[in-house]
């Protein structure tokens, strides 16, 4: 944990580390989706798992204050962050967030009503099929230019 804290950061590390506890919430939130449907996914495992890492998690981020860390400039810690890279580093977040909510819209949807009404030539689906790929081509785009200004604005911080 010390190794990972000296490489990340404190910031860095809590960030990473809320994997453990986010990536079963989320398997939750897939299979509650899916559970009335085909009374196949268990929704209590993924969120029991997820509940006892967040608490595990919780312990880590209260021991991380005690973990020397040396100084030195870190590229997402957020008390040595200049405003214009934290607004990039923001905005780069809400762009994978808005394509990680396409993606598990996409994931739980049934195409096929889509894909046959296309199919048909019905202008709404076309034109819905056409908003969907508009909001993940801005979401790509949007994370490409963030983390590219991000990244410009962390090199003047460290150059200065």
């Amino acid at each position: 944990m010390s190794r990972l804290v000296e490489r990340f950061g404190r910031t860095g590390f809590a960030a990473i580390s809320s994997v453990i506890w986010a990536l079963p919430m989320a398997a939750w939130a897939g299979s509650s989706d899916l559970s009335p449907v085909d009374k196949t996914a268990t929704p209590t495992i993924a969120f029991t798992i997820g509940a006892v890492m967040f608490v595990v998690w919780l312990i880590l981020i209260a021991r991380l204050g005690r973990i020397p860390v040396s100084r030195r400039q870190r590229r997402f810690d957020i008390g040595q962050m200049s405003a214009p890279e934290k607004r990039w580093t923001l905005a780069c977040i809400a762009f994978a967030t808005g394509l990680v909510a396409w993606l598990n819209a996409a994931a739980t949807v049934d195409w096929a009503p889509l894909g046959s009404a296309i199919g048909a030539g019905k202008v709404g689906p076309i034109l819905l099929a056409f908003a969907l790929a508009i909001w993940a081509a801005g979401m790509i785009a949007g994370i490409w230019f963030t983390w590219r200004q991000a990244t410009a604005s962390y090199l003047r911080r460290i150059q200065a």
